[in-house]
């Protein structure tokens, strides 16, 4: 006998998805549409890119929430290389390094100076935001060659680049995150921490490892979403990590560590994306738009400590 309990435990967040999909082809004029769903998945390719890897460092048991500077600051490290050799490839090169940086000065804030991960990719935050006001001189930045639009607006069987590129990312983070030692380690590391020490895994490195993959992964984005503008402008604004963190909480992550998914956390992705598309399309008031998007998380993180009860 089929035991719907479990199959919403395990695939709830698909088959809200799938719902929430079909309520809308039905009532929303032009959601269904080619055009539509092609919008969807080029705008959501950012998010998914950085909440992939996002789900591994809270499985690892660590927030980042320096993920909105480093995607802020890291195309502007990548556009000021690109208008000083004129080289696309070199500057997407530079973004990611920088992106790695400053993953490695999160995993050495929290995994050797013992600092929350919450409050040290905080405090970071402002360090990586103030890096992209300097390096940019304040002011808007813009590549110098036509090429480093087609990064993100390629495209290649009706998709772009950008969603290629997310769906790579995507394959690659599940591969790392089921299929390997790394993997294992994450999940060992989230689950308990002294515990997984006690096994000889080597936490510091799994960790700092899991923040280093998010700054490439941020940076990755934050190059996307500037091929995309064709441009990149410092700022201070916390908006895109607030997205990530909506996903993988949505996805089902468990914010104590040692739980989640990549496949859960892309579904939540398109689930929230189908939300914002389909108030869009019904008209629906920002206000209740934005009351509504609060309760779903508040669910998610309600269902989450439900289940982690029964479990206990």
């Amino acid at each position: 006998m089929l035991n719907f309990a479990l199959l919403f435990r395990n695939y709830g967040i698909l088959l809200v998805t799938i719902g929430l999909f079909v309520v809308l082809a039905v009532t929303a004029d032009g959601f269904a549409t080619e055009r539509n769903l092609r919008n969807i998945l080029d705008q959501q390719s950012m998010v998914i890119i950085a909440a992939a890897f996002m789900t591994i460092a809270i499985i690892s048991g660590n927030f980042d929430v320096s993920v909105s500077a480093i995607f802020v600051t890291a195309p502007l490290f990548g556009l000021k290389v690109e208008n000083m050799t004129g080289n696309v490839f070199l500057a997407v090169v530079a973004a990611i390094a920088v992106g790695l940086i400053m993953g490695a000065i999160n995993g050495f804030i929290v995994t050797r100076l013992k600092i929350n991960s919450f409050i040290g990719t905080l405090a970071t935050s402002f360090m990586f935001f103030g890096a992209g006001f300097l390096v940019s001189g304040r002011s808007l930045m813009r590549p110098e060659s036509d090429v480093y639009r087609l990064i993100a607006r390629s495209r290649f069987l009706g998709l772009t680049s950008a969603t290629w590129i997310a769906i790579a990312v995507v394959i690659i983070a599940t591969i790392l995150l089921s299929r390997t030692r790394f993997g294992r380690n994450v999940f060992a590391v989230g689950g308990n921490m002294e515990a997984a020490r006690l096994a000889g895994v080597a936490v510091n490195r799994v960790q700092t490892m899991a923040f280093l993959l998010l700054g490439a992964a941020a940076a990755l984005a934050g190059v996307l979403n500037s091929s995309r503008s064709i441009s990149a402008q410092p700022s201070d604004d916390f908006s895109f990590v607030f997205a990530v963190l909506t996903a993988v909480i949505v996805g089902g992550t468990s914010i104590a560590g040692g739980q989640g998914a990549i496949w859960r956390t892309t579904t939540a992705a398109f689930f929230l994306a189908f939300l914002n598309n389909g108030f869009n399309l019904l008209q629906i008031d920002p206000i209740w738009q934005r009351l509504i998007e609060g309760a779903v998380i508040i669910m998610a993180v309600a269902v989450d400590t439900w289940t982690k009860n029964r479990r206990a």
